[in-house]
């Protein structure tokens, strides 16, 4: 497990709400974002969110995913409810890196899905991990979250490693003509939860 080390911490006023802002750095030199809201040592727990860096859905407001709606959701329903987290890792393109993460996205403009696109460049359909989220979490003085995920696989690490999940949140949002295919093989190959046609 990467060592985290807290590198800087202030205040993030947004559309949303006036969130703190704290970088964590790790081992392998990477920083990563927590934004949080409210009192997070309240004995009820907090909305979190665990989302994995995407550069194209969440700063350049790409249509062929859901991730930049799955963000603004999740600030949304934090902001809401006046506590919550969101812990942002920089795992980009499913753990790949943006530049195999384009080039996944070329395989796709030729007819494979996200999934096989993958495969097709030597990689798992999805390499991230998230043993860092649960040391964010503890780091956090949290133990017991609702967790706004669609992917089963997020939910049993947390689980596995000691944080209780007493509910999943669905977040499902931003479904549009340039994405079904996408949500599709999230359904159908991954096993994530989504209530598609």
């Amino acid at each position: 497990m990467s060592e985290l080390q807290r590198i800087a911490e202030a205040r993030l006023p947004t559309p949303f709400a006036l969130f703190n802002v704290t970088v964590f750095g790790t081992s392998d030199g990477k920083e990563h974002v927590v934004i949080s809201l409210g009192d997070l040592v309240d004995p009820e727990p907090p909305l979190v969110r665990v989302h994995s860096e995407c550069l194209t859905g969440d700063a350049l407001f790409s249509l062929r995913c859901d991730c930049g709606f799955q963000l603004h959701a999740a600030l949304t329903a934090i902001a809401a409810a006046g506590r919550g987290v969101v812990l942002y890792l920089r795992q980009e393109g499913r753990g790949i890196g943006l530049g195999n993460k384009i080039r996944a996205y070329a395989l796709q403009d030729t007819g494979s899905d996200t999934v096989e696109a993958n495969h097709q460049l030597g990689f798992p359909a999805d390499a991230r991990e998230y043993g860092l989220a649960v040391e964010l979490l503890r780091s956090l003085g949290l133990h017991r979250v609702r967790l706004m995920t669609n992917n089963p696989r997020k939910l049993d690490a947390l689980m596995r490693d000691g944080i209780e999940v007493v509910e999943r949140v669905p977040v499902e949002s931003g479904r549009n003509p340039h994405n079904e295919a996408y949500l599709r093989a999230k359904a159908d190959k991954l096993g994530h939860w989504l209530s598609l046609p």
